[in-house]
């Protein structure tokens, strides 16, 4: 199992739902082996664990009040008893040969291996008497948790799981999210499953904020609302094409896969800045239709596309190839770099055309505006009579 590579993630498998629940722990054990058993039946997960058992059996003690009052036997009386003889209890040290040893009395091991050894102890009554403590006490075995955890100051129980092949993050979440819980009892994430819901939402919000900023400046600069729209229609292909590798299972979506999808949305925009620019100079200049610009656009412009791409590609294969630390990171921008420039480039070379025949704007009519003219007339050069 590979550490994760952010520091605050927990380590263990990659999904961990913690169950906090102000009930006790019994309680929570029920919940969490009922959703072991329904993860296993959906067949999402190859394993699942619950922290929380109850297979620790423990001695519980229970004094007859009534009997230990008439025999004289106090309850301090008990627990002292108890505590020398079984407690482990450090009374002090003694140095033999130069070396310094702790003091603990006990009763010998083979002397209390059993519950009903417990009863053969003595305990020292008011009247000076040794009564046995099976007399005043009786001892039953009860199965107890093996750790009393808790999380968000709530008792918690964490199910550790790992998804199945081909069964992505999201599948696994959404499936433990909507299985029925007791009232009261909530949910928390722990490791790779954790980032993944808390980062699912600003994962769209940066996406969208990336797309909207690259608008507005391409807006501003083709001074069209329309010619932003043609450039941008490509990203979402892009993106899809970037996640293919996450959907096969050679990546997860992380802080760097995120990154990495963030970049593509200005590497693959810059493909249809080429293209729409040449198209729009050619309606301008040679008074063509938005098809026949698109179309001479589309063939001078391929080579500068492909080149682009071509560079960008590989300055990253050697990404791919990374080995030592941190060589996943490295790994998941690199993939998703890769597989959305070749898929974007793909769609600029083949969509992107036809979204500028039916929407970009006909600069024939802008050329031919009194305001073209007379920035043309300005921008010509002087001709000496």
């Amino acid at each position: 199992m590979q550490l994760p590579p952010l520091p605050g993630s927990s380590g263990g498998l990659p999904v961990q739902m913690v169950l906090r629940s102000p009930d006790d722990f019994k309680t929570l054990y029920e919940t969490g082996e009922k959703l072991k058993t329904a993860a296993y039946a959906s067949g999402l997960f190859l394993y699942v664990q619950n922290d929380l058992s109850y297979d620790s059996p423990q001695a519980h003690i229970s004094i007859d009040n009534a009997k230990a009052s008439e025999m004289g036997v106090t309850m301090q009386s008990i627990a002292d008893t108890l505590a020398v003889l079984v407690g482990e209890n450090y009374v002090n040290r003694f140095n033999f040969h130069d070396r310094s040893y702790d003091v603990i009395p006990q009763v010998r091991g083979g002397e209390r291996m059993t519950p009903e050894d417990l009863g053969r102890f003595y305990v020292k009554a008011t009247s000076g008497a040794l009564v046995p403590l099976s007399t005043v006490t009786r001892v039953e075995m009860r199965p107890q948790a093996n750790q009393l955890t808790q999380f968000g100051q709530m008792n918690s129980a964490t199910l550790e799981m790992l998804p199945a092949p081909g069964v992505t993050m999201g599948d696994a979440v959404a499936f433990l999210q909507s299985q029925p819980l007791p009232p009261g009892t909530s949910v928390d994430w722990l490791s790779d499953s954790r980032q993944f819901v808390q980062e699912g939402n600003r994962l769209l919000v940066s996406f969208c904020f990336a797309l909207v900023v690259i608008f507005l400046v391409l807006a501003a600069q083709f001074e069209s609302l329309r010619d932003p729209l043609v450039i941008l229609v490509t990203v979402p292909l892009a993106i899809c094409g970037a996640l293919v590798p996450l959907w096969l299972g050679y990546a997860t979506l992380n802080i760097y896969t995120q990154i990495g999808l963030v970049t593509l949305i200005g590497l693959i925009s810059k493909h249809g800045i080429l293209m729409v620019t040449f198209a729009n100079h050619i309606q301008h200049h040679e008074n063509l239709s938005r098809i026949e610009a698109i179309e001479q656009a589309a063939a001078v412009r391929m080579r500068p596309v492909l080149m682009t791409t071509a560079a960008m590609v590989a300055g990253l294969v050697p990404l791919l190839f990374a080995d030592g630390a941190g060589s996943a990171s490295r790994f998941s921008i690199g993939i998703v770099v890769v597989m959305g420039m070749l898929v974007g480039t793909f769609f600029t070379l083949f969509v992107l055309p036809t979204i500028y025949s039916f929407i970009a704007k006909d600069h024939r009519a802008a050329a031919k505006s009194p305001r073209a003219r007379e920035l043309a007339t300005a921008e010509a050069p002087d001709v000496a009579l």
